[in-house]
């Protein structure tokens, strides 16, 4: 696309703010990401309320240090919908058009959408994370021995649980580059983190099961959980495959921002 005469460029920096500017304004953006965070929390308190009593009904996952972040399973549907929201609804307002004009070389305005969305999401939701393990654990505390910040393995689920959100809220912004339709982004992104996790991991038998361990939710559960699923892959592992998805889904997301019109 080349640029108007007489039209002045926009900085990368200047993307960044206007960006920036964007993503707070939307009563949109900052709905669901209060609800992610209060989702986060509630379901801490919950299922700190259901098992500060140890009984044999109890499930495994349930008295290990993530027990009280299993909110992320919730979070994830909204924030994987934010990162379709920031970008598919630019789409559907025909925004992006004025967007594309103001950084006529397109790329830069795709990096700072989604360096805006990780500089708000990631934090965000690593305090929220802190915040729904503490107060659960004091729940959980009134009744029996619970977890604390510096026991083993805490720290990383905690981490990790931010982690996760962001990068996969990260790979919901590049659907909704791809499809350019929140519907259409919307329906993509939960096949891609409920659906074919189901698909592969309980209908297509063994080859099935170990397809799904590499599908992007399952591979960011073995870093955000103590104890995730049998068969997963290590931690370090699962970081390294849920990275190279969120790296597919850039490039794919890049390529059809450069070769396709507004």
């Amino acid at each position: 696309m080349s640029e108007a005469p007489g039209r002045a460029q926009v900085s990368f920096a200047g993307a960044l703010v206007a960006e920036w500017v964007k993503f707070r304004t939307l009563r949109s953006t900052v709905a669901v990401l209060a609800a992610s965070m209060l989702g986060m929390l509630a379901i801490g308190l919950i299922v700190a309320a259901n098992t500060r009593h140890l009984t044999s009904n109890l499930q495994p996952d349930d008295i290990v240090q993530s027990s009280t972040l299993q909110g992320y399973y919730l979070a994830q549907l909204l924030i994987g919908a934010l990162g379709v929201l920031v970008v598919s609804g630019e789409y559907g307002t025909g925004m992006i058009r004025s967007s594309l004009a103001a950084v006529p070389r397109r790329v830069p305005v795709l990096w700072a959408k989604t360096l805006v969305f990780v500089a708000v999401t990631f934090p965000t939701m690593l305090v929220m994370c802190f915040v729904s393990f503490v107060s659960a654990q004091a729940v959980i505390s009134t009744a029996r021995p619970g977890f604390s910040l510096g026991d083993p393995g805490v720290l990383r689920v905690v981490f990790g649980t931010a982690g996760y959100l962001t990068l996969i809220g990260v790979i919901g912004g590049m659907l909704g580059w791809i499809v350019r339709s929140t519907p259409g982004a919307l329906v993509a992104y939960f096949a891609t983190v409920l659906v074919l996790p189901v698909i592969f991991g309980n209908v297509l038998g063994t080859w099935g099961k170990d397809v799904a361990e590499y599908l992007p939710s399952n591979a960011g559960g073995s870093f955000a959980s103590s104890l995730p699923d049998s068969p997963s892959l290590s931690p370090v592992v699962g970081l390294v495959v849920l990275a190279a998805w969120v790296a597919l889904g850039l490039a794919v997301a890049l390529a059809t921002l450069v070769r396709r019109d507004a």
